[in-house]
């Protein structure tokens, strides 16, 4: 326990010094920013929009940045060495990514409080999160062993987004409306990501809600169990052992 919370330490301040919090607080301004050029009063079809981008996109890149800033630094070889288990390395990374995902949202969602109109619980938006955060944070984990370096895990991640991001967006705006696409896009897990972002407006059918609870709770657990079998391969690979 005492490592886990030595290395949750470590993690926040790699992260100023990668400057990553001050990228994750430019990304909240311009949220702030999109909000703010929204001249509709009520937002609150968009709003589950910007939280999607945000915890999926932002969650799999947080995950790739930080550990290629590890591997230039040879922190990946120093893990293979020190009593610190993968398992709390791992769950290190992914909880910082999902509380970084978290305050976005409540600096959104206290923004929108004051300044627009939303009708959306938030602590339905809160556990919509952490869960998104969390399943794609470990997407970002298998992307980034497929990737050999950081412009490799931008096209990987890109490749994501094409796949399974934008699709899923184009069906909430309306764009697409094909039912067999519709339908399809049932098998993507930004599907269900979506679902569970919007169900806090109340409009989401109970199956609906089922479906994305057990699709990224279910998904996650076993991600996460891939994920930790694949690490310490991965770790020796990419440091050079």
């Amino acid at each position: 326990m005492t490592n886990f919370f030595v290395l949750l330490l470590g993690e926040i301040k790699r992260l100023q010094r990668y400057n990553i919090l001050s990228a994750s607080a430019v990304v909240a301004l311009l949220w702030i920013g999109v909000l703010y050029l929204t001249e509709l009063p009520d937002i609150t079809f968009i709003f589950p929009m910007l939280i999607y981008v945000d915890a999926t996109s932002m969650a799999i890149l947080m995950v790739g940045v930080t550990i290629f800033f590890e591997k230039q630094e040879g922190s990946l070889h120093t893990l293979l060495v020190t009593p610190i288990s993968k398992l709390d390395y791992l769950l290190n990374k992914s909880i910082i990514t999902v509380a970084s995902s978290v305050i976005t949202l409540t600096i959104l969602y206290l923004y929108v409080v004051i300044f627009k109109e939303i009708d959306m619980s938030f602590l339905g938006l809160l556990g919509a999160v952490i869960l998104v955060a969390l399943f794609h944070s470990l997407v970002g984990f298998l992307l980034t062993y497929n990737s050999r370096d950081f412009t490799a895990l931008l096209i990987n991640m890109m490749k994501y987004m094409f796949i399974f991001m934008i699709p899923v967006l184009l069906e909430y705006m309306q764009i697409i409306q094909q039912d067999i696409v519709e339908a399809i896009l049932y098998i993507a897990p930004t599907k269900a990501a979506m679902i569970l972002l919007y169900a806090p407006a109340g409009e989401t059918e109970l199956w609906e809600i089922v479906y994305a609870l057990g699709y990224l709770g279910i998904g996650s657990i076993i991600l996460f169990i891939f994920v930790l079998k694949r690490f310490e391969q991965f770790a020796v690979s990419e440091s050079g052992v």
